[in-house]
């Protein structure tokens, strides 16, 4: 199995090493990456600035891909379409700091860049750990959660395309209660500004750390997460509106 393997914190993030060597068990694993951090970026791409490319080696001084000068979803589109020599068969994004669950998917560049995978008909799972302390967090047990997920979902027949969002509980909670698949959770997050001055008196802000849902859904991946379960779910790019498509068709438009 040749697997592409890609993130948004950058091709030198613990946990994409930690991943890699996961995944190299159960097949042939080539890395592309962004050169820098591009968390939060969503499924943006670049336009108007050339895509510088590197090749990286791994820990050992051996090829282990590229990182690239632009966004998640720049790394898959170019990795599909000029650097890999064959294509994947499974498209991996991940392993990301921090939980992709519930409305934080629209802003994910870690699920952006499993999106991108499944645009082109490839198996795509990104995987992300929670985090509840500013510490250290254990990638490589994360990891071999992660792979066990992700052996499990390929146990299965799936149709070309397929996309999923796994996230790993903060593994500070205790041991994993089990895995369960949810559906997103759709609740408002609450979110602060922290408003400040600089030194010639103008305003300025930071996004604030506490950012979370405080009236999620009931068995949502959100829930399920907090209560100490890796949560699965099946994603689908389909903005499309289809009750409402249906009614609108019966509009009198002129």
């Amino acid at each position: 199995m040749r697997i592409l393997l890609t993130n948004d914190d950058g091709v030198y993030a613990p946990g994409l090493r930690a991943l890699r060597s996961e995944l190299q068990k159960i097949g042939e694993v080539i890395v592309v990456a962004p050169a820098g951090e591009q968390s939060a970026v969503g499924h943006s791409i670049t336009l108007l600035t050339p895509l510088l490319i590197q090749e990286v080696l791994d820990e050992n001084n051996k090829p282990m891909g590229w990182a690239v000068e632009g966004k998640p979803a720049d790394c898959v589109k170019l990795a599909l379409l000029e650097l890999l020599k064959e294509p994947p068969d499974l498209v991996i994004s991940g392993l990301n700091a921090g939980s992709n669950a519930g409305i934080n998917v629209l802003y994910s560049g870690t699920v952006a860049a499993a999106i991108e995978g499944a645009f082109f008909r490839k198996t795509s799972i990104a995987v992300s750990l929670e985090y509840t302390k500013p510490k250290p967090l254990d990638f490589s047990h994360a990891a071999q959660l992660a792979r066990n997920v992700i052996e499990q979902i390929l146990d299965h027949p799936l149709t070309e395309g397929s996309l999923f969002n796994v996230n790993i509980p903060s593994l500070e909670k205790g041991p994993i209660r089990g895995i369960r698949v949810v559906p997103q959770n759709l609740a408002a997050y609450k979110e602060k500004f922290d408003r400040r001055v600089d030194p010639r008196g103008r305003v300025y802000f930071w996004s604030g750390a506490d950012f979370h849902c405080p009236d999620p859904h009931v068995d949502t991946d959100v829930t399920a997460l907090a209560d100490g379960y890796i949560t699965v779910t099946p994603l689908q790019f389909n903005l499309t509106h289809a009750a409402a498509l249906e009614a609108m068709r019966a509009w009198k438009w002129h």
